[in-house]
């Protein structure tokens, strides 16, 4: 079963992200809010879903991944840190290095890589096959 906080190691991971983007605590408005779906009287009682607006960039979160408050409480913060490290930063943020990885990734392969991948492939075929020796019945008449 999951634990119902966050480590001490990632929160201190986020601060020291907030701090080098330069959002504080401060600038943050938190609000919770009773979560929606699944979970029966549960939901119904308890404000597990966190609602996060930043003020000096308008950007607002809202995160209710996880059955508690606390973790709902981190997962917002990151998701505001990265959705305000794309503004700022732009093409270099993490989120978009992801993006272009998956993009070059998916890329179609040029014809002369194509070609050379397909020789490649014939030549350890041919390899594979020439390991394979079959001894003949006159192998052993000796």
């Amino acid at each position: 079963m999951g634990s119902t906080s966050v480590s001490k190691e990632k929160r201190d991971a986020l601060r020291k992200k907030m701090e080098s983007l330069g959002i504080h605590e401060k600038d943050i408005i938190e609000k919770f809010i009773r979560s929606s779906g699944k979970g029966g009287q549960k939901v119904n009682k308890t404000s597990t879903c966190v609602y996060l607006k930043h003020i000096p960039t308008n950007t607002e979160v809202k995160c209710q991944r996880e059955r508690y408050q606390a973790i709902n409480r981190y997962l917002a913060r990151k998701i505001l840190v990265d959705k305000v490290e794309t503004m700022i930063r732009g093409k270099e943020s993490e989120e978009q290095k992801k993006i272009a990885k998956i993009r070059r990734q998916k890329r179609k392969r040029s014809k002369k890589a194509k070609m050379k991948m397909l020789e490649d492939k014939k030549k350890q075929a041919k390899k594979k096959k020439n390991r394979s020796f079959r001894p003949s019945p006159e192998d052993f008449d000796a």
